[in-house]
């Protein structure tokens, strides 16, 4: 196959930045959980990588669940958008402390619907925990509980954030083009 070669990325945060915030997140994690079991759950895709880190960072019991979001259109003519969320399984998190955990929280619009989502199903607490925050590009008032990095790149990959071509989610550190 022939064709150019992709261009080198650009190192923005490196593997030894992420690694040493995920375990100060971790540590701010436990402490306000401390005594209680944290549901987390990641959205997929982006936040993969950073969910398996910051588990193992937690000092306190944690269960792991998965969703993904999805977006369609309904009508040719419709401006707005329906979101669909698609669980690994039917969360049981009437009770529970719950821990919303993305890679990147860009507009979002994404994380507050999920939040709210949550909270109507009956949990204890939600908050959310994201590795990149790009408060720029925010279109609703979301804070983040708990952030790794503020960024204004406008597209990074690299550890678990993947191009177009779902390329270089597995570099140990986040590059931009």
């Amino acid at each position: 196959m022939t064709g150019a070669k992709p261009e080198p990325l650009r190192q923005v945060i490196s593997a030894e930045q992420i690694q040493k915030r995920v375990k100060e997140l971790g540590r701010q994690i436990s402490d306000d959980y401390q005594g209680e079991t944290i549901q987390a759950l990641a959205v997929l895709e982006n936040s993969f990588m950073f969910l398996a880190d910051l588990v193992r960072a937690l000092d306190v019991p944690v269960i792991c669940q998965f969703i993904k979001p999805k977006y369609t259109r309904p009508q040719k003519n419709s401006t707005s958008d329906i979101m669909e969320i698609f669980f690994s399984h039917e969360p049981d998190i009437r009770g529970h402390h719950v821990l919303l955990v993305e890679g990147l929280v860009h507009s979002g619009v994404t994380s507050e619907f999920l939040m709210n989502d949550l909270r109507a199903r009956g949990a204890a607490s939600v908050k959310l925990v994201t590795l990149l925050d790009r408060q720029s590009a925010r279109r609703v008032a979301l804070q983040p509980d708990y952030f790794g990095f503020l960024v204004d790149e406008t597209f990074l990959v690299g550890y678990g954030l993947g191009a177009i071509e779902q390329t270089n989610r597995n570099l140990p550190y986040l590059g931009a083009g």
